[in-house]
């Protein structure tokens, strides 16, 4: 039987696979020495176990622990040689030196920066934001200003000034380029800034300002003056169209900072105006959250409304801890609040000491973010192993409704863009062939069809895996799978298959390559049925056993 009659057989055994994961052998505790803020997480976490009475779980194994970071910092698995040489040191302080080699080691530094590039690109404009028609949004240029920070390890309050204060054109190639302007271009133009205004307060300092816009807020003291007192810092600012010559089609757009005459009569006495909702009408002038004003002219030779808000942000409190949040939900899979981008005064964190210490030390390595994952991956809850136990299973879920104590680690599935990236890893395809460009046009072609499976209606990211007919399809039979199936495509299985191994190394081999541990006893089974039903033919046994790995819920897990 070929691959396609075999697809029933593969579907039950693909099953079977799946019931027989997360069995792996605890390692021991790390011994190598590390920084003192990485003892204080796990101090003020154990302190929270003790509190709930709760017994955290195992360590993860290595392997399982080597798969999570390559995912997290890199968005993909790690290879197998990758996984080996990990699994082979003898020294103690290993995970302290991988972690250090895929931060800063120049062979990582492109994939680094790629992970997250996408990461943010997806946090400041959208899954889709510049593939709408006639769009002001380049999405290219989001991309390489974030793609050029990250590879040279930009410092997060410089970032964030350049994305809040940014002017120039969106463009690559275009005159006076500067793809941080992506981030504001298509929000400015928008209901007086309204949407620029609340994906500023949300993303970089986790307010959520937006539902003050036309009322006080409902559950605390904030008024609706504040979102309008932070809305006139933008009210300088324009989105410009430029069009190709002669035609209506935008070749590319500016953003630009203009005087502000206001919406009275000076622009040296520049205000704004808003309803109450009896009907009042109320004048605002920019004031940041904190009650810091700024002077009210409109006239840029006076104030640049916006660079006052960029040097209002990064001297805020607010920023080092919405950044340490949004970063620990990343590696942790839940933040300290939730949502992560809502940390009013009616949001109290699970874990507010700790989430104001590590926001002070943030600052005082100067917003350095590699410095701030260093010390999160080399924490024992990032440690920790997945399988929960009598102690922690419910009072210890989130997904029940419970606060997170971060007492095992919680299984998420990956990121169409990780699960993009891992396929290629088990299909071993050139990442060299073709620029970044060409590569992210290929990447975006297979998410078109793979984020509307992954999607709920609105087009944002689902956080689980449901099952649906289109995942399912595509799972079994998308361009991918497809290719990591090919015996002739130079991928994993040629290679296992031309390699003189013996059938049960070729067996373990795959599954270090798409799970990073070695089968079960279970496993090799049901791997000895697949080749019993292929005798004489081991290229169609190993495209099953393949097949089945990939179609696991422990691949498509992050655990």
């Amino acid at each position: 039987m070929g691959i396609r009659g075999l697809q029933t057989t593969r579907i039950g055994l693909a099953m079977g696979l799946a019931l027989a994961v997360w069995n792996g052998i605890p390692v021991q505790a790390q011994d190598g020495s590390v920084p003192a803020q990485v003892e204080e997480i796990n101090r003020q976490i154990a302190a929270g176990w003790e509190e709930y009475g709760i017994r955290p779980s195992p360590l993860a194994t290595e392997g399982e622990w080597c798969r999570r970071l390559y995912l997290d910092l890199l968005g993909r698995i790690p290879t197998v040689e990758e996984l080996q040489e990990f699994l082979k040191d003898r020294s103690k302080d290993k995970r302290r030196k991988l972690v250090e080699k895929l931060l800063y080691d120049e062979a990582y530094t492109e994939e680094y920066a790629r992970n997250w590039t996408t990461l943010w690109t997806n946090i400041l404009i959208g899954r889709s934001g510049g593939t709408e028609r006639r769009t002001l949004i380049s999405r290219p240029g989001m991309q390489k200003y974030l793609r050029d920070s990250f590879a040279r390890n930009k410092p997060y309050d410089r970032m964030v000034f350049e994305l809040v204060t940014a002017t120039g054109t969106t463009k690559p190639g275009s005159p006076n380029f500067n793809g941080a302007v992506n981030f504001l271009i298509g929000k400015v133009n928008e209901e007086k800034a309204a949407q620029a205004t609340a994906a500023t307060a949300r993303i970089f300092l986790g307010l959520q300002v937006q539902c003050t816009q036309c009322h006080n807020h409902p559950f605390n003291s904030w008024k609706q003056r504040k979102f309008w007192e932070f809305n006139a810092f933008f009210r300088q600012t324009r989105a410009l169209p430029r069009y190709e010559p002669g035609t209506r089609n935008i070749a590319y757009a500016e953003l630009v900072d203009e005087d502000f005459g206001g919406e009275g009569s000076s622009p040296e006495e520049a205000e704004i105006y808003y309803e109450l909702r009896n009907g009042l009408l109320k004048a605002a002038y920019p004031v940041f959250l904190d009650g810091t004003a700024i002077p009210r002219s409109g006239l840029l030779s006076d104030v640049n409304r916006r660079k006052e808000l960029g040097k209002l942000i990064v001297q805020s409190p607010y920023m080092p801890r919405a950044l340490v949040n949004r970063m620990w939900a990343h590696f942790l899979g839940y933040g300290f609040t939730k949502p992560i981008d809502d940390m009013g005064p009616h949001n109290v964190p699970t874990h507010p000491e700790l989430l104001d210490y590590l926001a002070d030390e943030f600052a005082r390595q100067s917003y350095d973010l590699k410095v701030l994952i260093q010390w999160i991956v080399l924490s024992r809850p990032y440690a920790l192993s997945s399988k929960t136990n009598k102690s922690n299973e419910k009072v210890d879920d989130p997904l029940l409704g419970e606060s997170p104590k971060f007492s095992r680690f919680y299984l998420r599935q990956m990121r169409a863009e990780e699960l993009y990236e891992s396929l290629l890893v088990a299909t071993q395809a050139d990442r060299a062939s073709g620029s970044y460009e060409q590569q992210e046009r290929a990447k975006s072609e297979w998410l078109k069809q793979f984020v509307i499976a992954f999607g709920n209606d609105e087009g944002t990211e689902m956080t689980t895996f449901n099952g649906t007919i289109p995942q399912v399809l595509m799972m079994f039979n998308g361009s991918l799978i497809k290719r990591a199936m090919d015996l002739k495509s130079g991928g994993v299985l040629t290679k296992v298959l031309q390699s003189p191994m013996r059938p049960k190394s070729k067996i373990e081999y795959l599954f270090l390559a798409g799970l990073a541990r070695k089968p079960t006893r279970e496993e090799l089974a049901w791997a000895s049925q697949l080749m019993r039903l292929h005798k004489g033919d081991p290229g169609k046994a190993l495209q099953d056993i393949w097949w089945s790995i990939l179609n696991s819920n422990e691949f498509i897990f992050n655990h």
